[in-house]
């Protein structure tokens, strides 16, 4: 997920950013305050992202194994499609032997 990656290195940067700070001037505790609150917020974000991602993997589970269920399904109604053809081409050869001796029997 790109998104979660790119937040966090924005997250990174804006820690680095914490650590290159100096404190003792006036406008830096302005900007510290910024950039603490930019952190929480990507913090937040990172949060409801990975929230979000892992309720995606969860649903990608569920449709992986309800495809293997439907490819099985369908493989066993293949096979006892073939069954019930070679039935009805063995019922077909039947029948034909039965009307070749009924014929054979009417002459």
């Amino acid at each position: 997920m790109k998104t979660i990656h790119e937040k966090e290195k924005k997250l990174e940067d804006v820690l680095n950013e914490l650590k290159n700070l100096e404190i003792d001037k006036p406008h830096k505790l302005l900007e510290l305050e910024n950039l603490e609150n930019k952190k929480n917020q990507l913090e937040i974000e990172k949060k409801e992202l990975l929230a979000k991602y892992n309720s995606l993997e969860q649903i990608n589970e569920n449709l992986i194994v309800k495809l293997e269920e439907l490819e099985k399904r369908e493989i066993n109604d293949r096979k006892k499609e073939e069954k019930f053809s070679e039935k009805i081409d063995e019922l077909n050869q039947e029948t034909d032997s039965l009307m070749d001796e009924v014929e054979k029997w009417q002459m």
